[in-house]
């Protein structure tokens, strides 16, 4: 083991990841350094996903593993969504944590750190305050994590939406918004470190702002991001909540070169009652209207959604809604997951009636629908050009030719398709790209350079 050393493992979703990010600048700013062999660090912090069950799975496991082989002068600390739901219980289901540090709080990590050595940690030290500070990054801190050309910029923690299915809001607290000319100054420092794309994160983009008396206040971000960091190339928005995308947003997008004609709305569902069910909207008018402006103001736009199968209610008939509005619609992409029981959701009450085989059944379904779908469309850019992002390189397996991987305004990191290109090329380089094959998720090309 070596003295100031941290071995951190971020789980879950984006937002975690920039939160994982943030603790990593605060030890380091005190004089820790990364490693990435556990056994060789002073502190292992795991910041953990609470979110649904198998989130829950693969928190429990990466902390009983790391617990199995801690030394006696190695600091185990629990971190994130799952403390900060289930505290004590986390310590009945693993043996060996010296600290608990919830979501809500995790710029206090160097409080609890301090606090174990100090005290010698004979019991396990409890950090789970009640208050929120989610929106608020200590100076000096990027709200940002950075990978090759991509960032993701968190504007927001927190949600105040009531979705009876989510936990997010017990977990995170309300929604709270971080100070523009913060979000502008991590753009800066994004723009300088060379970032060519920056997507934006938060549970729910679309009302940044409101706790700051702005309105439409994520159309007056993008406004001000555009000015700010006016060298980056994309700026893309993710997780925007159905019924607040406004017509000014809608303007401000179109009206941008920076701004990715993307957009990833989870809709969730497509039958009204089940979506009332869910405290989801359930005017599927809106969504008719609004995605016609969308694609009115931007051609080629790119549509992302997120959908549930086996809510409690979800007969027969309301699954066959749903498939129906995903062939009508059809998005670029689409994201399809099985209903979680959660405990302590409003959800609760309605228990979790659909068997695990029919949700099996229908999640296949639906994305068998999608890729249908998704491969129609890819097929519909064969010939075309299209800028992409250069993130990798590789071989083609049994070959000695190599390829470059990227993406598009299409894909959006980690979630969506590549597009795999011909040659070895440049990280971090955006060239256009003669699309020359089609597959489900990705597409093939020949670089234009």
């Amino acid at each position: 083991m070596k003295k100031n050393t941290f071995h951190l493992v971020s789980l879950g979703c984006a937002k975690n990841t920039v939160d994982s990010n943030s603790m990593a600048q605060l030890l380091q700013q005190d004089g820790y350094a990364a490693v990435n062999d556990p056994s060789e660090a002073e502190i292992l912090l795991v910041n953990t996903c609470g979110f649904i069950e198998p989130a829950r799975v693969e928190s429990y496991a990466v902390l009983n593993e790391l617990a199995a082989g801690k030394k006696n002068s190695q600091l185990l600390i629990a971190a994130g969504c799952l403390t900060q739901r289930y505290g004590e219980e986390v310590l009945n289901n693993v043996t060996g944590i010296d600290g608990l540090l919830g979501t809500r709080r995790w710029m206090d990590i160097l409080q609890v750190v301090r606090k174990l050595h100090a005290d010698g940690h004979p019991q396990p030290l409890y950090h789970l305050p009640n208050d929120s500070v989610v929106g608020q990054n200590p100076e000096g801190i990027l709200g940002a994590y950075l990978q090759g050309g991509s960032a993701y910029l968190k504007i927001a923690d927190g949600c105040r939406r009531p979705c009876a299915f989510c936990a997010i809001p017990s977990i995170k607290g309300t929604a709270s918004s971080r100070p523009v000319e913060e979000i502008l100054e991590d753009a800066r420092i994004l723009q300088s470190a060379g970032v060519r794309e920056i997507n934006l994160i938060a549970q729910d983009t679309t009302d940044y702002g409101h706790d700051l008396g702005m309105k439409d206040g994520l159309a007056q971000l993008l406004e001000a991001l555009t000015s700010a960091a006016s060298s980056v190339d994309w700026l893309r928005i993710l997780y925007a909540y159905p019924g607040y995308i406004t017509d000014r947003l809608i303007d401000v997008m179109a009206g941008s070169n920076q701004i990715l004609p993307y957009i990833d709305i989870p809709l969730q569902h497509a039958d009204p009652e089940v979506l009332k069910m869910m405290r989801r909207p359930a005017n599927l008018d809106w969504v008719h209207g609004t995605v016609e402006k969308l694609r009115n103001k931007m051609p080629g736009l790119a549509l992302r959604t997120t959908f549930i199968v086996g809510y409690p209610g979800e007969t027969d008939q309301a699954f066959q809604n749903l498939v129906d509005f995903v062939e009508e619609m059809r998005f670029d992409r689409v994201g399809t997951f099985m209903f979680s029981f959660e405990p302590g959701t409003t959800s609760e009450i309605y228990g979790d009636p659909v068997p695990p085989q029919v949700k099996e059944e229908r999640q296949e379904i639906l994305m068998l629908t999608q890729q249908e779908i998704s491969l129609q469309i890819n097929q519909t850019w064969i010939g075309k050009t299209i800028d992409v992002l250069i993130e990798g390189q590789g071989e083609v397996e049994g070959s000695e030719e190599r390829i470059s991987l990227g993406r598009s305004y299409r894909d959006a990191p980690e979630i969506d398709g590549m597009v795999i290109i011909e040659g070895e090329q440049q990280v971090r380089e955006i060239f256009p790209v003669k699309i020359t094959g089609a597959m489900t998720y990705d597409l093939v090309g020949t670089p234009l350079k």
